[in-house]
């Protein structure tokens, strides 16, 4: 019987290096998408809301908000791994860093050079994220928790997001043309980033 020959992932380090890269790009990414107040995409309306409504900053709500979303991953039955935590504990900490240190833009070209260079990021780090192969993010797990319910994979994205993303509004978290820009780049982006990002082995 022939064997199925899987690629190699890569030495340990070496996908630490990419699990932590890829955060830090993602949390850039988020920053500068804030920062562009043109729109944030689903989960960072609903983290920005909650910072607006409740006080601490959008990072400590990302940190917060990915930690309770765990807790609905003991019914479902997900397991996490190093990326899981990693992702709890750095992604919120990267974001803050970032929006701490970007200026915030006045005209609006370089408004939208932060929102596109946003999307661009977030694509790039997930394709380093899941490269990795160190385990999924909090929401994703999520996402792919429902579907071991019965539920499709889009219909299990679109049902959670549209509900964040409404409730974030409600609470003053920024929804517009960049919440929609995201939404149309992210995918055919992060498409063209995974298989150029992923490991060679």
């Amino acid at each position: 019987m022939s064997e199925i020959s899987v690629p190699s992932l890569g030495p340990f380090p070496a996908r630490l290096l990419r699990l932590y890269a890829g955060l830090f790009l993602y949390g850039a990414g988020i920053a500068l998408q804030v920062e562009s107040g043109l729109g944030n995409d689903p989960w960072d309306v609903f983290h920005q809301g909650l910072s607006v409504r409740f006080g601490w900053s959008i990072g400590t709500w990302i940190i917060v908000v990915g930690a309770a979303v765990m807790v609905f991953w003991i019914p479902l039955k997900q397991r996490p791994g190093i990326g899981t935590l990693s992702n709890v504990l750095f992604l919120g900490l990267f974001a803050d860093l970032t929006i701490w240190l970007l200026p915030t833009p006045g005209h609006l070209l370089v408004r939208w050079a932060y929102l596109l260079s946003a999307v661009v990021l977030i694509a790039a780090a997930t394709g380093l994220y899941i490269g990795a192969g160190l385990g999924p993010g909090p929401r994703d797990g999520l996402m792919t928790g429902l579907h071991r319910l019965g539920l499709s994979i889009r219909v299990a994205r679109t049902l959670v997001e549209l509900i964040v993303l409404a409730t974030g509004w409600l609470l003053g978290g920024t929804a517009g043309v960049g919440t929609i820009v995201f939404a149309l780049l992210i995918g055919p982006l992060t498409q063209y980033f995974m298989p150029r990002l992923r490991p060679r082995g």
